[in-house]
């Protein structure tokens, strides 16, 4: 494929604190590179590195971007760059891994602009980092792992993810050409009390609301809803066309609300200051 990309999202996040790493390949018919990027409650920051920089294994996790290491065990950082220096060590406890696929039926249609994956929902975050002259400090906190590849990102889409103290939840929606056709993409997990609920489109979901900042599903029996109460975003490059051309932005942590009940019963419903949240709708 002359155009592709491939990303890994890895988010720490403290009662205090919040630093999530992208670290991804991009390649066109012209150009090739691999970057890392780092968004905190402060700011965003980038760079970039020569493609040959980059190995990373398809049959697990596992990432090397020149002195840089990412993986399922934890992170190592030695960058220094115009705009990004960071240092230190994370060492990540036991992974909690979704039931199946995420792009369930989907992960078997060929030519789709952008797939997703999840590593894993939940799980321990121990160690610190030096960021551009700032130590962040990680101390029993949690962490988070997706990833994405394809050629670009939707044109249009929402992404939430937030930890709370009974399990975790992740939720996405997005504008999904194919062929001539397109739709709107579901994809949602929820991890509670130890256990999984998933709305997706493959499962029957259907977006009620897509509307200033609140997304509204519902799946037979159930529905899920997040909204975004405050922005705390900050300008991430995302791919286009397999470069990362374009400008979104996060929120690694900002105020939201979440919503879920089924059959008739509320089994969340909170505020937090800790969801993790983009919106590139333009409505």
């Amino acid at each position: 494929m002359n155009e592709y990309f491939c990303g890994w999202y890895f988010k720490c996040q403290s009662d205090s604190e919040t630093l999530a790493v992208i670290a991804a390949s991009h390649k066109s018919k012209i150009k090739r590179y691999c970057s890392l990027q780092v968004i905190t409650d402060e700011a965003s920051f980038i760079a970039k590195f020569p493609y040959k920089y980059i190995q990373h294994q398809k049959s697990n996790l596992h990432i090397n971007i020149s002195k840089n290491y990412l993986g399922e065990n934890g992170m190592t950082f030695d960058t220094v760059s115009p705009d990004l220096e960071i240092s230190g060590n994370i060492i990540f406890g036991d992974l909690t891994p979704i039931k199946y696929d995420i792009m369930g039926p989907f992960c078997y249609v060929p030519f789709m602009e952008c797939r997703h994956s999840v590593v894993s929902m939940k799980h321990t975050v121990n160690g610190n980092i030096y960021l551009n002259g700032r130590r962040y400090d990680f101390i029993n906190a949690k962490g988070y792992i997706e990833g994405d590849r394809g050629r670009s990102f939707p044109k249009e889409y929402a992404w939430t993810q937030c930890c709370f103290e009974s399990g975790s939840l992740m939720l996405s929606v997005a504008s999904i050409p194919l062929g001539n056709y397109e739709f709107t993409g579901i994809i949602a997990v929820i991890h509670l009390n130890g256990k999984e609920y998933r709305l997706a489109t493959y499962l029957g979901a259907k977006a009620s609301k897509i509307k200033n900042g609140e997304i509204i599903i519902t799946q037979r029996n159930m529905t899920f809803s997040a909204k975004l109460l405050d922005k705390n975003s900050h300008p991430l490059s995302a791919p286009s066309c397999g470069l990362m051309n374009r400008t979104i932005h996060e929120s690694a942590s900002c105020r939201a609300y979440y919503y879920f009940q089924k059959n008739g019963h509320t089994l969340l419903n909170f505020e937090t200051s800790k969801a993790s949240f983009e919106y590139e709708y333009s409505i």
